[in-house]
Parts: structure tokens; sequence; C-alpha cells
């Protein structure tokens, strides 16, 4: 990747509905190498598709948390089946490998207290293998992005 494969992928994650005429003009490149630039990179899998930024309190699910989860052991099996019960649950948006003090970090969310109360024992509970769950909700956001920082100029 070079300086020009960075500034499309900040632009549209930024952006993703531009058009190529207006990445082009972004990036200053002309629309067909610029569109042959995207194509390789949507080929080779570093942009792997397009989405809409939902803001999450106006579609209806205003409760953040961070759940914690340790699990009460580390056999291959146990892992496994933690991690294919997870993918299978839409209110986990994000599941992370952790060091440290858990094994698992989830960002979930929930329409209310009651809603992630739900999650937990009829969810998350019916997981075997789960030895403990520590929660954090968020009250407020201060920064959320989208886009990646700027790797195109180390210096």
């Amino acid at each position: 990747m070079d300086s020009k494969d960075y500034q499309i992928i900040a632009a549209l994650q930024a952006n993703g509905r531009m058009t190529n005429q207006e990445l082009s003009e972004q990036v200053s490149l002309t629309p067909t190498p610029c569109l042959r630039r995207l194509r390789m990179l949507e080929e080779s899998g570093m942009i792997r598709g397009y989405t809409a930024v939902v803001d999450e309190e106006a579609f209806g699910l205003p409760v953040t948390a961070f759940v914690g989860v340790k699990l009460k052991e580390h056999t291959a099996e146990s892992v496994r089946r933690f991690e294919r019960a997870i993918q299978k649950i839409d209110a986990v948006l994000d599941c992370y490998v952790m060091t440290g003090q858990v094994d698992y970090l989830l960002r979930v969310l929930a329409q209310s207290l009651k809603d992630y109360e739900r999650f937990v024992r009829q969810e998350l509970h019916a997981i075997p293998g789960i030895q403990s769950i520590d929660t954090s909700f968020a009250y407020s956001r201060v920064k959320r992005s989208v886009v990646f920082p700027d790797l195109s100029d180390p210096g």
C-alpha cells in the first residue's frame, strides 16, 4: 500500500457513499486509476464491505454495556464452544479475546436495563463454562471514530 491507497481508505471511511468521481477528486487521481486502486483494495480484502453508521440511541438501543467474561477452563473445546455461542447472539456487537483479568470483552447493546438483564439471564448464562461476568455500563461516549489513524506518513 502507498499513500494514495491510505488516502482512498480514509476518504471512504469518512464517506462510503461518495462517487468514484468525488473520490478521485479528493485523492487527486483521475477516475480510472482511482477506480482501479479501489477495486484492488476490495479484491485484496483490505476493504471488506460498506455499511451505514447508525446512532444506537436513535435506533432504540441506548444502553451500551462492556461485559468482561472469564471462563472456568481454557481447553480448546470450551473456548470453541464459547466463541461459537457468542457468534450467534445479535446483541453482542464486538467480542475481543483479552489479556489481564478477563478472557473476553464484549460490547453489548440493549433497549433497557431490563433487556440487558434478559440478555444475561437467557443468553449469556446459557453458555456453558463461564466462571464470571463483570459488566460496566457506558453513560456517555466521548469519542467514536470510524476513520483509522493515518499511517501514510510515519514521521
